[in-house]
């Protein structure tokens, strides 16, 4: 499946509009309406423009309508915040600096050692497709041992542990698009978006619908529930943070709630993460030649040494 990038205004104009129901906002239903959600017209009457020149918005004919005009259009729409600013952007492209995604794989080591630094706090750090490209020890514990443990998008709709990972899936899928939307901003040529969003639509349908509705929605905060393999239910609060020196960044660190049984969890996730490390080091050919010696001098028998010969 390609991106359409072509009047993405009017486009995005269309799913709003359709994702609204009349009797929502006090309109006659009427038993010959047939169209999905409000009609064109009554988008209008509710912003205050004409019919005329919402449609010529719609079919892309009017492309550089005022601020005005776009503040009437969110509230018509009932546009959250950050779908209202994605409006403005998709209407004033050039009056917003395009930045470029961070190169792939480019985490700054000194985020990287201060990730390193939390080890009872799980740490991701996703790209604009919300891909993880760093994470600390707990946080690629959290979401071990999944086939796509190291793409959140793909681990959300192709992944067949997905549902059992996150309890409440419906929420989790319907925000993940949301978030995958806001961070791409209006990039969406961006030849990776267009691989993601390609393969998810041919082979899931959710991930197909909800993509049609033009979602905006920033990855900022929200408590989330997992189902961990290993330790069992667990609920944890997460902030997102954009990485200023890394533009399409952002830092995601998940915590528990003190003297919960989350808490209780996710310490135990901790010590079996840093017990797994240490076998594993242990394990290392490397390390097992720097402790041969040590080894040796305790298991080596002692020699007995008769006094006379002192």
């Amino acid at each position: 499946m390609e991106i359409k990038t072509e009047n993405l205004l009017g486009r995005f104009l269309r799913a709003r509009r359709e994702l609204l129901r009349p009797e929502d906002l006090g309109l006659p239903v009427g038993a010959r309406r047939r169209v999905a959600g409000l009609r064109r017209e009554e988008v209008a009457r509710l912003a205050g423009v004409s019919t005329d020149y919402y449609v010529r918005l719609e079919q892309g004919r009017e492309c550089r309508p005022s601020a005005q005009v776009l503040d009437a259009l969110a509230r018509a729409l009932e546009l959250e915040d950050d779908a209202a600013v994605h409006l403005h952007r998709l209407a004033h492209p050039s009056s917003v600096r395009r930045r470029g995604p961070a190169r792939r794989g480019q985490v700054s080591p000194h985020l990287l050692r201060m990730m390193a630094a939390w080890p009872h706090t799980p740490a991701v750090v996703l790209d604009h497709c919300l891909t993880v490209l760093a994470a600390n020890p707990l946080g690629e514990a959290l979401f071990d041992g999944h086939t796509y443990s190291g793409d959140l998008v793909r681990l959300v709709f192709l992944d067949p542990d997905a549902r059992d990972l996150y309890p409440d899936w419906d929420q989790v899928a319907a925000n993940t698009v949301a978030g995958l939307r806001a961070a791409v901003d209006t990039a969406y040529d961006d030849p990776r978006l267009i691989e993601v969003v390609g393969e998810l639509s041919v082979k899931n349908e959710t991930f197909r619908r909800l993509w049609a509705r033009h979602d905006i929605r920033r990855k900022t905060h929200e408590t989330k529930r997992f189902h961990h393999p290993l330790v069992g239910e667990l609920a944890l609060h997460y902030e997102s943070l954009t990485v200023n020196s890394a533009p399409g960044q952002q830092l995601v660190v998940y915590q528990a709630a003190p003297a919960s049984r989350s808490e209780e969890a996710l310490s135990l996730l901790g010590s079996l993460t840093a017990a797994s490390a240490a076998t594993e080091a242990v394990a290392d050919p490397a390390v097992e030649s720097l402790l041969e010696p040590a080894v040796q001098s305790v298991t080596e028998p002692a020699v007995d040494v008769d006094p006379r010969t002192r």
